[in-house]
């Protein structure tokens, strides 16, 4: 009796694991560029454990964020296209001279509403243990504060990488890199919920500027020979700082016997700060290079809005696969939930689409048309320079269509044939131009997208008396 009694809880406890539904663990870095790891180009940064994740899991080739940081942690946390969260960019609009221009920008948003209902407490709905240990960027305190958006342990931290702030106030060892310190939270996060499940969010403030990394690290790069726009040991040593951190988080799994019961999500939020002197907006200064991609961060060009995006789920991804489907953002809220078996939120509409069937199968075929972006606003690169004006885009199969709303400019590529979007092909193509144009025309009508206001005297701000009004610095 006592040995049928301990076989029956047996099964009902491997019943119970069985149903239970995966951890889910989601690594972000800052700015890393689309070939800033080796698995996706680089041939002179060293990412041994992105690689291996890679290896293990799938990579989507075509997955995009958005231009900076805010808009694609809105994004990512409400499952919503900018036009419905208010967030386009950084900060107000007042951060670059936009007034000598023909457009006056949207008004943007600094903090996430808070009617937004994010993945976090979506996930935590459904019985996840929730943590977050990073750059959060959606508004620091009170109740725009991640503690109080669905997480349960949160500690915020962006802005340097020695000698760094948290919120709350987290007491750690004089001279502690932050990357190091993100991932001991989040390392002892995993062992304390390793009963499961668990929804781990990791956004790093690497490889964003002020570009500091560890003395050892730098040494390691210091006499190795630059490969094409790859060259700086100090961002090579941020990278490596930023690899050591999924390996951590790959062996800690290991350890604890979850890496089966765990689907583990690595990314950037937007593309690397280069290829801008490949465009003519800089004379020099990159600090890495998205080639073959064109331009940069603050760019809706690939360069910009591609950025490396690795899945491993053991038992569903294919090891070592890959996928070319068209991917962003919006997808990763109605994924996890899907992973999560997590009830989607009442009321808020979702653009994206789950992507684990393709997941499941790289083939898979997705059941929208297209992916979009719109940016209403302008983004500087110095006096009289711009990365972006405003534009909106559409992605469809093979094809990108870019329209520029100052002038009304159309650009066409085929991305499969020109990565590098050398080729405008608007005036060889107009049929295709004129379809894309008229799906994104459409699309911005049902999802009620502000356009910007023409420049007059009415829309400009009072001009500024002499010394007076400089422009606010933030963090992109």
């Amino acid at each position: 009796m006592k040995h049928l009694l301990c076989l029956l809880l047996l099964v009902s406890f491997s019943l119970q694991a069985a149903d239970r539904p995966p951890n889910v663990i989601f690594i972000l870095a800052d700015d890393l560029g689309y070939t800033d790891v080796a698995c996706f180009g680089s041939k002179y940064y060293e990412t041994p454990n992105i690689d291996k994740l890679a290896s293990q899991g799938m990579k989507l080739t075509r997955h995009h964020h958005c231009q900076n940081c805010q808009p694609t942690r809105a994004a990512l946390m409400t499952g919503q296209y900018a036009p419905r969260t208010g967030i386009y960019t950084v900060g107000g609009i007042g951060r670059f001279e936009w007034e000598s221009r023909p457009l006056r920008p949207v008004d943007n948003a600094e903090n996430l509403p808070l009617e937004k209902i994010t993945i976090a407490q979506t996930m935590k709905q459904a019985g996840y243990a929730t943590g977050m240990f990073g750059k959060w960027h959606l508004g620091q305190s009170g109740d725009f504060h991640p503690g109080k958006r669905g997480f349960d342990e949160a500690i915020v931290s962006m802005g340097k990488h020695f000698d760094f702030a948290t919120q709350p106030k987290v007491e750690y060892p004089k001279d502690e890199y932050l990357a190091d310190f993100l991932t001991n939270k989040a390392v002892d996060f995993i062992q304390r919920h390793k009963d499961g499940p668990f929804f781990l969010y990791l956004p790093h403030f690497g490889v964003h500027s002020p570009y500091q990394a560890k003395p050892e690290l730098i040494a390691k790069f210091k006499d190795k020979a630059p490969v094409g726009g790859h060259h700086d040991p100090v961002y090579a040593a941020m990278i490596a700082s930023v690899d050591e951190s999924v390996g951590r988080v790959m062996a800690t799994l290991d350890e604890l016997k979850l890496a089966d019961d765990t689907v583990l999500v690595f990314s950037s939020d937007n593309g690397g700060v280069g290829g801008y002197t490949r465009e003519g907006i800089k004379k020099s200064g990159d600090t890495t290079d998205n080639a073959p991609l064109r331009s940069g961060k603050g760019s809706l060009y690939e360069g910009g809005t591609r950025v490396p995006f690795i899945v491993r789920w053991p038992g569903v991804t294919k090891p070592g696969s890959s996928s070319d489907v068209p991917t962003i953002h919006v997808d990763l809220f109605p994924t996890f939930a899907e992973i999560g078996k997590a009830a989607l939120p009442e009321g808020q509409t979702l653009d994206g689409e789950s992507l684990v069937p393709l997941f499941r199968d790289p083939a898979a075929n997705l059941k929208r048309e297209a992916i979009y972006q719109h940016f209403p606003g302008y983004l500087g690169a110095g006096e009289g320079t711009w990365r972006t004006t405003p534009v909106g885009l559409i992605e469809a199969g093979d094809w990108k269509l870019m329209e520029f709303f100052e002038d009304g400019r159309l650009e066409l590529y085929n991305l499969k044939d020109d990565i590098g979007e050398a080729k405008n092909l608007a005036a060889a193509n107009p049929e295709k131009a004129r379809e894309l144009h008229a799906k994104m025309m459409a699309w911005r009508a049902a999802i009620k997208a502000p356009m910007p206001a023409k420049n007059t005297p009415q829309t400009s701000p009072e001009p500024k008396k002499k010394g007076k009004g400089k422009k606010k610095k933030s963090v992109e």
